[in-house]
């Protein structure tokens, strides 16, 4: 006899937000606008049960305590981050796969099995929350489109916009933000598309209208408003590892015995509580990821 047997990170079905809310997301923030509404639209929200030891982070302190370099080098970005425009919105999908794509974002989301996760998600200057995401797994847009055997790493690049992203006008950075992730980690259950958080459409503070989210990583790893997302051959060259690579280095892992050159890693703050705890090896989440990197003991930021 089949057991199922949930995830860690699942929220349970009849918690999780109707997927008809997210497929008609467009329709859903025009008619939030309409009504003058303030950061999230009441409406949508939902009650979601945490299958993780944490309290869940409250919405609005999630939602005002984000880095987003592009609005800004502080965490109270959400006004700034709030001036772009997330609908209508193109992702591409390119590079060394079968099936090359550019789809509006509307209609990726409907092709795409729609589900609700609670992460934790903890940043390389030692702050933490937990958040419910809704999205999809990145697996399954890979799949999607065809990866070939010579692709061994993915690319991801978030918007160009300086008109509306105020940092993106200071040309000595190498805009646009660029990450990247072997295909390996990409293929990975954990490896998580954002579409939506605590049963809303995201918050452009969060990312809108497409972030990733990758819970064992620190914070910079899980880019935000992705426009086009590559699989390639050769490691790709980040944003962090152009900037500062001697602080913030391709692999990122979350790991309690190796410090940042400037502080700690040992423990982290719970933002909202202010509850400091020890640091957990991969976030929590070795058991699910341990296995990818068995013989990269030697690498480079964080082993």
């Amino acid at each position: 006899m089949w057991i199922a047997r949930r995830r860690p990170w699942e929220t349970p079905e009849r918690f999780v937000t109707p997927q008809a809310l997210f497929f008609e997301r467009r329709a859903l923030l025009k008619g939030a606008l309409g009504a003058g509404a303030a950061m999230f639209a009441g409406p949508y929200a939902h009650a979601a049960r945490l299958s993780l030891d944490e309290k869940p982070t409250s919405e609005d302190v999630a939602a005002n305590h984000n880095n987003y370099f592009e609005f800004g080098s502080t965490k109270r970005i959400a006004r700034a981050a709030a001036a772009l425009k997330t609908s209508p919105w193109r992702v591409k999908i390119d590079g060394l796969c079968d099936s090359p794509q550019d789809i509006d974002l509307d209609d990726l989301i409907k092709a795409m099995p729609i589900e609700e996760r609670i992460y934790r998600h903890r940043c390389v200057e030692t702050w933490a929350m937990v958040v419910p995401w809704t999205g999809f797994a990145l697996r399954a847009l890979i799949a999607r489109a065809g990866p070939r055997p010579a692709a061994r790493y993915v690319r991801l690049e978030t918007f160009l916009d300086p008109k509306v992203a105020p940092t993106q006008r200071q040309t000595w950075y190498p805009w646009p933000y660029v990450e990247a992730i072997t295909i390996e980690e990409a293929m990975n259950e954990l490896a998580f598309l954002v579409t939506g958080a605590y049963g809303k459409p995201l918050h452009p503070s969060f990312g809108a209208p497409l972030r990733l989210a990758l819970p064992w990583k620190y914070g910079f790893k899980s880019i935000k408003s992705i426009v086009k997302i590559s699989l390639v051959e050769k490691r790709p060259q980040t944003f962090w590892e152009q900037v500062q690579g001697d602080e913030y280095g391709f692999w990122a892992n979350v790991n309690p015995a190796v410090p940042h050159p400037r502080w700690s890693q040992a423990n982290d703050r719970v933002i909202g509580v202010n509850e400091i705890r020890p640091t957990k090896l991969f976030n929590g989440y070795a058991a699910e990821v341990a296995h990818l990197y068995k013989d990269l003991q030697g690498e480079k930021l964080f082993f």
